[in-house]
């Protein structure tokens, strides 16, 4: 007798979520870092457990894609962002969510919190150093770099996905501001 197939199969354990506009410059740091992880993953056993997903921006909607998750990484580019990049762990905010175009990732959080009546799974931002973010700009020099080290860093995360919280930055007092003006 063999087992049943489940109708819709578990999500992957890890969500990796690129926001961006390829189209402005450095904010095309998310997509471009996704498109890096996708092709590493292709030739690692981790495959299965990491879904890679894009937009250009989040919504309320992208709550759904964090049900059944152990954890969530928000890929995003910053203007203010120290270089090359930072990596911190967020949590929901306690404010309601009013609006539904254009959110932040905290914001996701507490839709899903509202919408399942549950925590979010462990949920952090990865927020690469962008220099330019002009419609047809390509991408920027120092953001080629800044990219090559946030893959790098990307890759080790997904290696040891344990040890996430070790890799914060804890100097921070505050999130570092992320980009979306192509949003």
């Amino acid at each position: 007798m063999t087992a049943a197939t489940p109708a819709h199969p578990l999500p992957s354990q890890t969500l990796v979520f690129a926001i961006g506009n390829e189209s402005r410059g450095d904010d095309a740091l998310g997509p471009l870092l996704l498109r890096g992880l996708q092709d590493w993953l292709n030739d690692t056993p981790l495959a299965p457990q990491v879904e890679l997903l894009e937009d250009f921006q989040l919504q309320i909607e992208h709550a759904l894609d964090l049900q059944g998750r152990q954890r969530v990484l928000f890929v995003d580019a910053g203007m203010d962002t120290e270089a090359p990049f930072a990596f911190y762990r967020i949590e929901s905010s306690a404010e309601p969510v009013l609006y539904s175009h254009a959110l932040a990732p905290t914001a996701v959080l507490q839709a899903y919190r509202q919408f399942y009546r549950e925590e979010p799974p462990a949920s952090y931002v990865l927020c690469i150093r962008g220099q330019s973010f002009e419609l047809g700009e390509p991408l920027s020099p120092e953001a080629q770099s800044h990219l090559a080290a946030a893959l790098d860093f990307a890759r080790k995360l997904l290696n040891d996905t344990a040890n996430w919280p070790e890799h914060c930055d804890t100097a921070r007092l505050a999130s570092p501001q992320t980009a979306s003006p192509g949003a």
